[in-house]
């Protein structure tokens, strides 16, 4: 009894990954000893809210799910919409969440005291993070680069760990909360995540039209779930596209409707609400 070349639910049994578990509980050590050890010897350290630390919480979660779950097993063993899948999570969904969970204070703590501040400008400033990251979604998804990966697990840690790094600067204009290091505005994030939304759609489209298998690794895997490896590389393109690109456009509707919001509040003038909400970033009670 067996699922398409494979005995039973081998493709399912869920694997212990002690390297992932480690760096998941460091991550999380490391923001709680942070946010509540840290924190009162900062002077002007505000306070951390649960949204923030829910955020940050989510985004180790995701990174657990992609690495330590059976979706790193069936990814590098058997499909490439698999792997596809786990790509997604590295870069749009991981990324944001761990920068809206890290209070600008910590960054500000970290660049200033190590004198890392200037060297931090010219990485996320939004030419060249979005040079860097989409220069390593291209090498990463080259032929040759995906299947050498797939048979040498330290490297495909470092393409992994190289996806999360580089997806943090991309996304670094469109999120931060470091006033050294400012967003983008609002008009320029949407334009900042369109462009960005094109390549990805641009691989995807190649994987999607090729009448045979692109990666070889792939090509010879086991076949589960009746897939073909051309049926596979469709899904795993198809989701390149649409769910990649769903999430950048959501980040773009979000961006325009905070633009349509802020032009009306500036027409109106500010609010009592506003002036709180302002007050309560800063760690400060507002008095009535």
């Amino acid at each position: 009894m067996g699922w398409d070349n494979i005995g039973g639910l081998e493709w399912l049994d869920w694997h212990l990954h002690p390297d992932v578990l480690l760096l998941c509980f460091g991550l999380i050590a490391g923001y709680l000893y942070a946010v509540e050890v840290l924190r009162p010897q900062i002077s002007d350290a505000g306070r951390v809210k649960r949204r923030q630390m829910a955020c940050f919480f989510s985004g180790v979660l995701v990174i657990y799910i992609g690495a330590g779950s059976p979706v790193h097993d069936i990814s590098e063993q058997y499909l490439l919409s698999v792997h596809m899948f786990q790509h997604l999570l590295f870069t749009l969904v991981a990324p944001p969440l761990l920068l809206a969970g890290i209070p600008g204070w910590l960054w500000q703590a970290g660049l200033r005291g190590s004198g890392l501040m200037p060297v931090a400008r010219v990485l996320v400033h939004p030419l060249v993070a979005f040079g860097v990251f989409n220069f390593l979604i291209v090498v990463t998804h080259l032929p040759n680069v995906v299947d050498y990966s797939l048979e040498h697990h330290w490297f495909h840690f470092l393409v992994h760990a190289g996806l999360v790094v580089s997806a943090m600067m991309m996304w670094w204009p469109v999120l931060s909360n470091v006033p050294e290091l400012p967003r983008l505005s609002y008009p320029l994030q949407m334009a900042y995540l369109f462009v960005q939304s094109l390549l990805p759609a641009v691989i995807a489209a190649f994987i999607t039209f090729s009448t045979s298998p692109v990666y070889s690794f792939y090509a010879n895997a086991p076949r589960i779930w009746g897939l073909s490896a051309v049926e596979d590389q469709q899904i795993g393109a198809g989701l390149m596209k649409v769910a990649g690109s769903l999430i950048l456009w959501s980040f773009i509707g979000v961006a325009f409707f905070k633009w349509f919001e802020r032009e009306e509040a500036e027409a109106r003038g500010p609010a009592w609400r506003e002036v709180e909400e302002e007050l309560q970033e800063l760690g400060l009670e507002a008095k009535k």
